[in-house]
């Protein structure tokens, strides 16, 4: 199982910027995808970014241009950099990690972290 610990959430104006930090309990490079996912209330989870193991990045629709998730392997720690940030940004924020297993992939998750932003 990996645990995952997220930080970083809270309050911000629109246009206003946060940086996500989920960090991993075991080395990045034996995980196969470590994504960023949100919910918002009344809504269903949707991708917001994720990063294979080589390192290539996919992005939704919605945040395209404006988050980036990046890495620090030495720290096993992924980061989601959020900028001009919009009121429909608001939303849990859930660190996610895929690993290959002998019976498959699992997923974990992390325990949310809110994100608010007023316009």
């Amino acid at each position: 199982q990996v645990e995952l610990v997220e930080s970083g959430g809270g309050l911000v104006q629109a246009g206003g910027s946060l940086r996500l930090t989920c960090t991993a309990s075991r080395s990045l490079i034996s995980i196969e995808i470590m994504a960023w996912y949100r919910q918002a209330p009344g809504k269903q989870r949707e991708v917001v970014a994720f990063m294979e193991s080589g390192g290539s990045t996919n992005y939704g629709d919605s945040v395209k241009g404006r988050f980036t998730i990046s890495r620090d392997n030495t720290k096993n720690t992924v980061y989601l950099q959020m900028n001009s940030l919009k009121a429909e940004d608001t939303a849990v924020y859930y660190c996610n990690s895929v690993v290959r297993e002998r019976r498959g992939l699992r997923n974990d998750w992390g325990q949310g972290t809110q994100v608010t932003v007023s316009s």
